[in-house]
């Protein structure tokens, strides 16, 4: 969440944040509860001075009538300030759910737009896939290589779910090797996280505000929620810790499955793995200094395009404009590898700069050589989202005999040159 002091002395420039990021949020209101709030804070502090005050009257009391005296003051102080409390936690509670609504301020750097169709290409890398023979899909190609099974998922789970077989399970588990290789020697601390979290984990993480109810997969009867990336178990693993300076930039990269309803993409990638409730992913997560989150945020960017770059793949890199941008981020590069099937390009990795949005409330400090402490920076980003990753490999490394040739960075793990039909 926003320090409510910056929203006071910004309203304006929240106000505009708001507007360019399409959340609907009152701000007018939460500053008019924020007065209400302090104003029965004040009350109730004042409150509790009288009382401490009364009870140094009863200690120094001559006599025992007015010692009852005294006592009849402290009973009726007690019953104003059981009204005042309960007034004061309404109030606080209403302050902190809208609060919990206002995103973070874009930098200012970052385009105005009012969704996905105006984000602006920065770059692109590799030139598109070019074929001298008919092309086949990534779920032709898979299909014929006994690689991807949808309709046999779809019998025992339902509809966005698919089983990764022979050499695409091989694919992945190449994938997570050459990725940790990569991260591990540029300083990321590899982890396997929990991947159910605390409603007020995710709460804290910006999960719940920038997706609806709908999205994500909460247990009831165990109260938790199923993560939608390594992200928000990263990110919480330090919650109320104090780091020190000399730890920082603190890195992990996380292995995980994912969960995702998808729920606000009715109609779109229904076919195939592209858009799916379960997937694998690799993620980066970084705590900084707060002076050095722009640097971390480069260095994020260039990772995944180191990444990109062993694998040999076409791609592009898009600056995300405001209305695209989501509740924690104040700033977001996107990566869109080629897919020929398609001809255009489509998402496979994000990196965000988050400030200190989410570690205020996760209450996660550094303590600076001086002894202060302050708020980390937290930053993340994709390295590899491996279904994504997969297609692609599968679409721009086919042949004209329709097999798949292994890209040279990951011969090494799979041990094999090339995937081929089975007949």
């Amino acid at each position: 969440m926003l320090d409510i002091k910056t929203i006071r002395e910004n309203i304006e420039k929240v106000k505009q944040a708001v507007k360019n990021k399409k959340i609907n949020v009152d701000i007018d209101a939460l500053l008019e509860i924020d007065r209400k709030r302090r104003e029965h804070l004040l009350g109730v502090e004042e409150m509790k001075a009288k009382k401490n005050k009364a009870s140094l009257e009863i200690q120094n009391a001559k006599t025992k009538e007015e010692k009852e005296v005294i006592i009849l003051k402290m009973r009726e102080l007690d019953g104003n300030n059981d009204n005042l409390s309960e007034k004061f936690q309404v109030i606080e509670q209403e302050f902190n759910n809208l609060l919990a609504q206002v995103p973070n301020i874009p930098f200012d750097n970052v385009p105005i737009g009012k969704d996905d169709s105006e984000n602006k290409v920065l770059e692109q890398i590799g030139k598109p896939t070019k074929f001298d023979f008919p092309t086949k899909d990534y779920m032709q190609l898979a299909e014929s290589l006994d690689l991807i099974d949808t309709e046999r998922a779809a019998k025992m789970a339902g509809s966005r779910f698919g089983f990764i077989k022979r050499e695409a399970a091989m694919l992945e588990f190449a994938l997570i090797n050459l990725a940790f290789d990569i991260l591990i020697k540029k300083g990321f601390i590899p982890v396997i996280p929990p991947v159910m979290i605390k409603p007020e984990m995710a709460q804290a993480m910006g999960f719940l505000q920038q997706t609806n109810k709908d999205e994500a997969y909460h247990l009831g009867q165990d109260d938790l929620y199923l993560t939608a990336t390594s992200e928000q178990s990263l990110g919480t693993m330090r919650a109320n810790e104090t780091l020190k300076e000399k730890e920082l930039p603190l890195r992990y990269a996380g292995f995980s499955t994912c969960f995702r309803r998808e729920a606000g993409s009715y109609g779109k990638d229904t076919k195939g793995i592209f858009r799916v409730h379960q997937f694998d992913k690799i993620e980066m997560f970084s705590f900084c200094k707060p002076e050095d989150s722009k640097k971390e945020h480069k260095f994020l960017l260039q990772t995944e395009r180191d990444l990109m770059d062993a694998l040999k793949l076409p791609y592009q890199i898009i600056h995300i404009c405001t209305g695209d941008l989501g509740t924690p981020a104040a700033e977001k590069f996107d990566i869109e590898a080629w897919l020929p099937s398609e001809n255009r390009y489509r998402e496979t990795h994000s990196t965000s700069n988050c400030t200190d949005f989410q570690a205020r409330s996760l209450n996660t400090r550094y303590q600076k050589k001086d002894g202060k402490t302050e708020l980390v920076y937290t930053l993340n980003g994709t390295a590899f989202a491996i279904g994504r990753i997969i297609i692609m490999i599968l679409e721009n490394y086919q042949q004209k005999d329709g097999s798949i040739k292994i890209p040279n960075a990951l011969k090494k793990y799979m041990g094999i040159d090339a995937i081929k039909s089975k007949k």
